[in-house]
């Protein structure tokens, strides 16, 4: 098993955060395709009607995401536990991590399935459905939510497999999936004319089959880590460390969707479904930026926790800036991107005039931010894979719940719409603030830690969360 994952602690730290990036950048955007795609093929099923059915996707998405954190906290828990363990050569533990993740994403679908079903409309209700887009997002919602086990174990295992070194395998599971996805959605849309029900089937099926996939990697011995039946049986000490760990990104993920509740809210207050659907549409936009950044970071996080676990903190201290560099350029290109051809961008999902303008007004000011956000998403894998629990936990909710949804309360009170969507690139600034004097405090232990072995024996002290 060292010999799979050995590398990490041996290549250049350039060349490691490269190979590792791009295909998890790859996957990305495959995903920011995946959420997509059914909004294009709704947009030309339902014609006149397009601009409520794409308001009921959207509404459903932030439940869609509620569902994938669990499978982002079993993940990145895991894989950060994993990625230390290979690094300090204790594969038994490796085993019983990867075990636990798959019995507890079964668990957790089912846990989260039964209330979702049983009270739909009201939760839809709660994140701002309107009566115009209601009918839309249950139909959609109720597929999602019964084949939540494939996104719960697809998300982490994906993950996991990210940790071993092995983004590739990750990018074709996405790849397999999202072109399954492409095809599926107009035979269930069309070809059968099941309408978004449609659409939620063939996500469903897409996903299913990309997690099959990497299920077959580990049956078949080829990861790193062995599968072994017997660590199937939960483990609490393991149940909390990976808990520990990986509620920070559960909190970030779960923290769209709460601040969604806000926005879509103020959104029906200040501007009815047509707000509705252009929020939908621009955070389906914004995400061909901000998921390629979290997979640059997903890169990041195996080349840290494998030499976080062999003693090696001057290539973490190498790796983090490379990140940094290539993610804010990347925020750079997008915000460009957008600005040139924001309606181009907009006019693929609809041709309403009045989705368009106010279209165009959104996206441009939404995406101010965007070459700010890398800082804070780097921080927080860094800190999640160092398996520092407590500061990775302040940055993932910092931009979501500690800066916007204040700010969303606050802003449309004297600005009306053009509050709502001035509140994004605000809290991306605020996070970007805290970000930053964070990662310096880290960042100030790590060069010390190459010449002092003082310092080093305050990184290594086991489960204490460094004081930031």
């Amino acid at each position: 098993m060292e010999e799979k994952s050995e590398f990490l602690g041996k290549e250049s730290t350039g060349k490691l955060l490269f190979k590792l990036s791009t295909p998890v950048i790859i996957g990305m955007l495959v995903q920011a395709i995946y959420n997509v795609v059914d909004t294009f093929f709704v947009g030309i099923a339902y014609g006149t009607e397009s601009v409520q059915a794409i308001g009921g996707l959207s509404i459903a998405f932030p439940v869609q995401m509620i569902i994938m954190a669990f499978g982002i906290v079993l993940g990145t828990g895991g894989s950060s536990i994993i990625s230390r363990a290979l690094g300090a050569q204790e594969f038994k533990k490796a085993e019983r991590v990867l075990g636990n993740v798959f019995s507890l994403s079964l668990i957790l679908s089912v846990l989260v399935a039964i209330p979702c079903l049983l009270y739909l409309e009201p939760i839809l209700e709660v994140f701002g459905a309107t009566p115009g887009v209601l009918p839309y997002a249950r139909d959609y919602l109720k597929i999602i939510i019964l084949g939540g086990i494939f996104f719960v174990f697809g998300v982490a295992v994906q993950n996991l497999v990210r940790s071993e070194g092995n983004s590739r395998l990750a990018m074709n599971a996405m790849l397999i999936g999202g072109g399954l996805n492409i095809f599926l959605d107009p035979v269930f849309m069309f070809g059968f004319g099941m309408g978004v029900e449609g659409a939620a089937i063939a996500t469903v099926m897409s996903q299913a089959v990309a997690s099959v996939c990497l299920l077959l990697y580990y049956l078949k011995g080829k990861g790193s880590v062995n599968f072994r039946s017997e660590t199937l049986k939960p483990d609490l000490k393991i149940i909390k460390e990976i808990g520990a760990i990986g509620t920070g990104s559960f909190v970030m993920e779960s923290a769209s969707s709460i601040m969604m509740i806000f926005v879509y809210n103020a959104l029906a207050n200040y501007g009815g479904d047509v707000a509705i659907a252009v929020f939908g549409i621009t955070m389906k936009i914004n995400s061909f930026i901000f998921l390629p950044l979290l997979g640059m970071s997903f890169g990041l996080q195996p080349i840290v926790g494998y030499n976080y676990g062999a003693k090696k903190y001057g290539r973490i201290v190498e790796a983090v800036k490379l990140a940094l560099v290539a993610a804010t350029t990347f925020g750079l290109l997008g915000l460009l991107v957008v600005y040139l051809f924001a309606e181009k961008l907009l006019i693929i999902f609809s041709a309403d005039p009045e989705y368009l303008e106010l279209g165009k007004i959104a996206v441009r000011i939404m995406v101010l931010g965007t070459p700010l956000i890398g800082l804070n998403v780097v921080t927080t894998i860094l800190f999640q894979a160092l398996g520092k629990a407590r500061p990775a936990f302040i940055l993932s909710v910092s931009r979501q719940l500690l800066f916007l949804i204040p700010v969303v309360i606050v802003l449309p009170r004297f600005y009306a719409l053009n509050g709502v969507w001035t509140a994004f690139p605000v809290s991306d600034l605020l996070a970007f603030l805290l970000s930053g004097f964070m990662l310096l405090r880290i960042y100030r232990i790590f060069k010390k830690s190459t010449t002092s072995s003082k310092v080093t024996t305050e990184l290594e002290v086991t489960n204490k969360p460094l004081q930031i």
